[in-house]
């Protein structure tokens, strides 16, 4: 029997007086997390959930989050965190698909206006029982009319509550994927899933609770990323947590010296984002004195981001992979070994990868140019997608799951992300990778960060479109930029259209948003 709050239940016992959440002028201990859970617990149970019950969360990174994260875990329910920004109709779609008996929506205020279309998500709803809005100010009143807030309802609740005992092949978490194709399905995680990701973290970056470290939270908690690698990884070893709810570069920077980080995890746009912010002459060396880890992950990092990263930093990147179906961590770059600069690292202790044949189960050849699908067996994996049999049989078999991403291997098992196999671009019979033509163009010294798409082409079938951002004060034009890309590649490679933009679209995570782009 195991249930995943005992992660914090734990570290409550062992660490109880020791910061496990700071968030502007708030620290919390542990003890007043643990004890904040229990409320949240005691006020489930009071309201009739019932262990198995599906309980969403929608709610930035701040301490509400991880309070009723580990409350519903305790309460023996099952927690489907939402992105805060979807949209009404959106939130509606996730309560209904996975069934939630209640729902916790974070308000907003006026500088943090986010989630606050949630509560008519659950008006629209069918079967959602409950409603709890988190205020900023908890003694506040409800601003939905026959609702009531999280602070009034747990206000008398006992701190204390035993926690209900869950075999460990339950399920813990929904995880609903981003939906690229279709409507979004939710991966069904189980309790073991979860433990074995978070306690994953000895053996990636050397976690210790004897010397723990203070880890900066700006990836969001509703993401497998944020929640597994921060707050859980955090909270097993009995670390602390800084949390930042929107990324900002500066921001971000000012935690890191103010606090003393020594643990940052971000996507790549977001070491992207601190390269801009760091400007010249700035002294960063108390930063990069205490930074202890650096970790990524998300999306592919651009080899020339982290060129500069370690060159700035003086702190090696270590790039990881996985997805929300695989809890999220399959592999990573070891800490304390050579890192290989491209590369997302070995399978983690307990997992296997292989790679296979295009629209098929066989695996290919061990050669190392070759490219194959990625599949992924071990702890990690989901229990399948929730009431969609046909779709997990897609992806599941013998335990296997397929991931859609296109990867090669080394003679030494490092794995290197190629593409998503939905984001390659046919052009005239060839197979183009777009991250290829990405890395490339960000080589060129006016390029800042590239976008690689496929767009429609009459004799061809497709083209390849690039849309660039360019470094502050830099002058080059897309007509240099092609004609540039076309000494540097392939005939059937280099893009005929570059589009040079001051911006990109992005998810709430910072992942590109590709099928925005056209």
């Amino acid at each position: 029997m195991f249930n995943l709050s005992s992660l914090l239940e734990t570290s409550a016992e062992k660490y109880g007086d020791r910061d496990a959440i700071i968030f502007g002028d708030t620290r919390l201990t542990y003890a007043q997390v643990d004890g904040a859970a229990n409320q949240v617990a005691n006020l489930l149970v009071s309201r009739g959930i019932q262990p198995g019950d599906k309980v969403a969360l929608s709610c930035p990174n701040l301490p509400y989050f991880t309070i009723v994260y580990y409350g519903i875990l305790k309460a023996g329910g099952t927690v489907v965190p939402l992105n805060v920004l979807l949209k009404a109709r959106e939130v509606a779609y996730h309560l209904g698909d996975s069934e939630a008996k209640a729902y916790f929506c974070f308000q907003g205020t006026p500088e943090l206006a986010i989630g606050k279309e949630g509560h008519a998500g659950f008006e629209q709803a069918e079967g959602c029982e409950q409603f709890f809005m988190i205020t900023a100010d908890p003694a506040a009143e409800s601003p939905v009319e026959g609702t009531e807030t999280m602070g009034r309802a747990m206000s008398q609740q006992p701190p204390t509550f035993e926690s209900v005992a869950t075999d460990e092949d339950d399920t813990a978490v929904i995880l609903y994927t981003s939906g690229t194709t279709g409507q979004p399905k939710g991966a069904e995680l189980r309790h073991r899933n979860m433990r074995d990701n978070a306690l994953a973290g000895v053996d990636l970056f050397g976690a210790d609770a004897e010397k723990p470290d203070t880890y900066l939270c700006v990836l969001p908690l509703f993401h497998s990323f944020g929640q597994t690698v921060i707050q859980n990884g955090a909270f097993a070893f009995g670390g602390t947590v800084v949390m930042l709810p929107r990324f900002e570069a500066k921001a971000a920077l000012d935690l890191m010296l103010e606090e003393e980080v020594t643990f940052f995890a971000g996507v790549p746009t977001m070491y992207w984002g601190l390269l801009g912010a760091v400007e010249e002459g700035v002294d960063i060396s108390s930063i990069a004195r205490n930074l202890r880890v650096a970790a990524a992950g998300g999306s592919a990092l651009p080899v020339e981001v982290h060129k500069k990263f370690e060159k700035k930093f003086g702190v090696t990147i270590l790039e990881g992979y996985g997805l929300s179906e695989t809890s999220p961590v399959a592999s990573f770059s070891k800490y304390g070994e050579p890192v290989r600069v491209g590369s997302i690292g070995l399978p983690i202790p307990g997992v296997e990868m292989k790679l296979l044949k295009p629209e098929s189960w066989e695996e290919i050849d061990d050669d190392p140019e070759a490219v194959g699908e990625i599949a992924i067996k071990g702890h990690n994996i989901m229990k399948g997608y929730y009431n969609r049999p046909d779709a997990t049989d897609e992806v599941l078999q013998d335990d296997w799951f397929r991931s859609g991403d296109l990867g090669r291997r080394d003679e030494d098992g490092w794995y290197y992300i190629v593409d998503r196999s939905k984001d390659m671009i046919i052009r005239g019979g060839f197979n183009v990778y777009p991250r290829e033509i990405e890395e490339v163009l960000m080589t060129h010294e006016d390029v800042s960060l590239a976008a690689v798409i496929g767009v429609p082409h009459e004799s061809h079938g497709e083209e390849i479109k690039a849309y660039v951002i360019l470094n502050d004060g830099a002058t080059t034009t897309s007509e240099e930029l092609v004609a540039w890309g076309k000494e540097q590649m392939a005939g059937y490679k280099y893009p005929r259209q570059v589009e040079i933009v001051g911006d990109l679209p992005m998810t709430a995570t910072g992942k590109i948003l590709k099928r925005e782009l056209s």
